[in-house]
């Protein structure tokens, strides 16, 4: 396979050179996979228009990190799963829940309901168990709830599958695998 590099700011168009200053002035640093996507200024400014959307959905910034990183443990995105796992322990989950909303275990319903639905429509491509969509509901959700968690699951596949496909390296903190959860 051809080795996928990580672009430097001179090595994009102007449009991406914009979009790495104003990620780095916010976010403090360039996050390689940002970066990667950046090969392609369309690319990067259309995933960030819609990632920064999802934030006017249905759900909280908690939440959408459980979303993100359930689906991302389907995925095997091992970059998704650094990144939101130290994005999620900001957001007030703990390391042991962290791993817990990945493995689909987690004790609280609506985020146990929420990661769990998230995660099987990303396994099944959209095509959920009903079960679990009737669960869904039953915890209170509407079917704005449905739609916005079908574009969280897209929000975070695209960069799911664009560090699987590249497999730029990880710029955060490797996540712990889940064998590490220890079971009563």
């Amino acid at each position: 396979m051809k080795s996928f590099a990580v672009p430097t700011a001179n090595q994009v168009d102007q449009k991406s050179q914009e979009i790495f200053a104003a990620l780095t002035k916010k976010i403090g640093f360039l996050p390689n996979l940002y970066a990667a996507i950046g090969h392609s200024s369309n690319a990067l400014e259309s995933y960030l228009a819609f990632s920064g959307a999802q934030a006017k959905g249905s759900f909280s910034a908690k939440e959408r990190e459980a979303v993100f990183l359930a689906v991302s443990e389907v995925n095997g995105c091992a970059y998704c799963l650094a990144a939101h796992t130290a994005i999620a322990k900001m957001n007030g989950f703990s390391e042991d829940e962290t791993l817990e909303l990945r493995a689909g275990t987690i004790t609280d319903s609506r985020l146990n309901i929420l990661t769990n639905l998230a995660a099987n429509i990303a396994s099944n491509r959209g095509r959920a168990d009903q079960d679990l969509v009737a669960a869904f509901f039953a915890q209170g959700f509407d079917e704005k709830a449905l739609i916005d968690l079908v574009a969280l699951v897209i929000d975070i596949s695209f960069t799911n599958y664009t560090h699987n496909l590249t497999e730029v390296a990880v710029d955060f903190p490797a996540a712990k695998s889940l064998d590490s959860i220890v079971t009563a």
